[in-house]
């Protein structure tokens, strides 16, 4: 497959250094990046900013995109970190061939492809709800490429799946009936920002991607052994949820294990529509926190 003329060209042989001079340091810009992934043929809408520092890697969730996270060039906490956030395939501008190949672990070597394209060897992830999931996966295969993880109440153990088993506790055949009621049910939540995130379903994320990425979510949530994969990461770690969310029976267990734990109030499990700034607060000085520790020289 041919890439856009206008993309950045990357070789193996460019240093991380040469690759960010390339990349416009006050703006983030949307490109397109084309490749396989199993067989399916993607096109994957990105967003990149340039800069001097560490990047940032940002996934967002089911149902989101990834202008979630455009927002970071309001911030002067981050000036000049570069920026590589993404489309995931069935959600946004982003165009697959066939949704029914997508999976948590296709998510995976998505993000793994486009990371490789812009050539980053080191960076910070950041990944909410099924993109901290896909983050954790990415993570957990190649621990030496990732400075600090950021995990925006991705799912950690079966009572993640408040959204994605509705996929089987309300099961249709019909992959249109299934998303219609998902959105009424989802807007009649009475959580923080849920009905926001309700009206924007059916506009981001393709209807025949939702029941293979939710079973994919259920099974790995269920049997997966996140949780145990999550707390033995060998750098930072951070896991930010709502005060709505409090109650998850496995906080406890990740402050043990030194991962640092940041409630977001007034908020559920959406932090960039409920309260955004202190999302982006808790982000930024838990990445300054997390160089402070990197190893010198």
């Amino acid at each position: 497959m041919n890439i856009l003329k206008n993309m950045v060209k990357t070789d193996e042989s460019r240093n991380d250094a040469a690759l960010r001079a390339l990349w416009p340091a006050d703006g983030c810009e949307e490109h397109f990046v084309e490749f396989a992934v199993g067989g399916s043929n993607l096109r994957i809408a990105t967003m990149t900013r340039g800069g001097r520092r560490a990047p940032i890697v940002f996934l967002h969730g089911f149902g989101s995109t990834k202008e979630d996270f455009a927002d970071i060039v309001r911030f002067r906490q981050f000036d000049d970190r570069p920026v590589i956030a993404f489309d995931a395939p069935g959600c946004g501008a982003s165009e697959c061939d066939d949704l029914s190949t997508i999976s948590i672990p296709f998510l995976q070597q998505t993000a793994e492809r486009v990371i490789n394209h812009y050539g980053n060897s080191k960076f910070h992830l950041v990944g909410h709800s099924m993109g901290g999931l896909t983050a954790l996966l990415l993570a957990h295969h190649n621990p030496s490429a990732v400075l600090s993880f950021t995990n925006v109440e991705g799912n950690l153990h079966s009572e993640d799946c408040f959204l994605s088993r509705q996929i089987v506790e309300h099961a249709e055949q019909d992959p249109e009936h299934f998303m219609t009621a998902f959105v009424a049910r989802t807007r009649q939540t009475s959580g923080f920002s849920c009905a926001l995130y309700a009206a924007g379903l059916e506009h981001k994320v393709r209807t025949a991607a939702v029941r293979p990425i939710f079973r994919s979510i259920v099974d790995l949530s269920d049997h997966g052994d996140l949780l145990e994969k999550f707390v033995k990461l060998p750098f930072p770690r951070q896991f930010m949820y709502g005060d709505e969310n409090r109650s998850l029976s496995y906080l406890a267990r990740l402050q043990e294990h030194g991962v640092q734990l940041s409630e977001i109030p007034q908020c559920g499990h959406f932090p960039m529509y409920a309260n955004p700034l202190t999302m982006w607060r808790h982000i930024g000085d838990f990445i300054d926190r997390a160089e402070t520790e990197l190893p010198h020289g």
